[in-house]
């Protein structure tokens, strides 16, 4: 069996709330309301660190940074992020591509895709063209739809250096 390469993935959701700011990627886009969560809530960026988790059978985001953990009260998933890839199980595997999808009925997030790819990028030390973002609505459907939710879903490949 040839174990040189995993894949991952990973999905999140977050309830959009007046009174938040609205974190996707790092980026703070402008909006009435934001994800509502223990930490900023930015659903792409936990969906990516889900993906990565699980292509190393290493559990989900709520193993590492527990919502009941004051620590991790409004932190930054970007920084979140760096964690997972510093943890020494990573050491011996490198990012190939990742892929990932954000669903949001608003605001329109077309503007923002770049800067998306160029954070997630920046914080797995890559270049932008191994990391993709896709915006996509709900067709007014569900909880997404009706503009109430945010939702991510993210595949990653990683290959074994040694």
């Amino acid at each position: 069996m040839n174990d040189d390469f995993r894949i991952g993935h990973g999905y999140d959701i977050h309830r959009l709330e007046a009174d938040r700011r609205l974190i996707l990627c790092g980026v703070q886009v402008p909006f009435e309301k934001g994800l509502l969560g223990h930490s900023d809530a930015d659903a792409p960026v936990h969906a990516l660190i889900d993906a990565l988790l699980g292509a190393l059978a290493l559990g989900d985001i709520g193993r590492l940074f527990p919502d009941t953990d004051a620590a991790y009260k409004d932190a930054d998933s970007l920084k979140l992020l760096q964690r997972v890839m510093s943890l020494e199980v990573f050491q011996n595997w490198e990012i190939v591509n990742a892929d990932i999808t954000i669903i949001a009925q608003a605001p329109k997030l077309a503007p923002y895709i770049d800067q998306f790819r160029f954070n997630l990028a920046n914080t797995l030390h890559l270049t932008t063209d191994r990391i993709s973002v896709k915006a996509k609505t709900a067709e007014g459907l569900g909880d997404v739809g009706h503009g109430n939710a945010i939702e991510a879903t993210a595949i990653i490949l990683l290959r074994k250096t040694n």
